[in-house]
């Protein structure tokens, strides 16, 4: 998928969001450089993200809420979320 000027943010796929005995496999855990803190963020929410599978395929998700203090956020990602091949991939944000 090609990136706006606009946005040009990458993250990271970190993890799934968890509990102690299930995984939330629709739940992404992302980190994006440079949002370091809760605040920053909080501006990060509402804002759809895209992982481009090896097959060319792409799937999409958004931004909910922030995930602890360290600046990561959880994307919901319709169906079946990511792979776990999705695992330390570069997610984009498309708009």
């Amino acid at each position: 998928m090609k990136k706006n000027a606009l946005t040009d943010l990458e993250g990271i796929f970190v993890n799934y969001r968890r509990s102690r005995h299930k995984q939330h496999l629709k739940h992404s855990i992302l980190k994006f450089p440079g949002y370091d803190t809760r605040k920053a963020a909080f501006m990060l929410i509402g804002r759809t993200v895209a992982w481009d599978t090896p097959s060319g395929k792409t799937l999409k998700g958004k931004i909910t809420r922030v995930h602890g203090k360290n600046g990561q956020v959880v994307a919901l990602f319709k169906k079946a979320g990511l792979p776990g091949q999705a695992l330390g991939q570069h997610i984009y944000v498309v708009k």
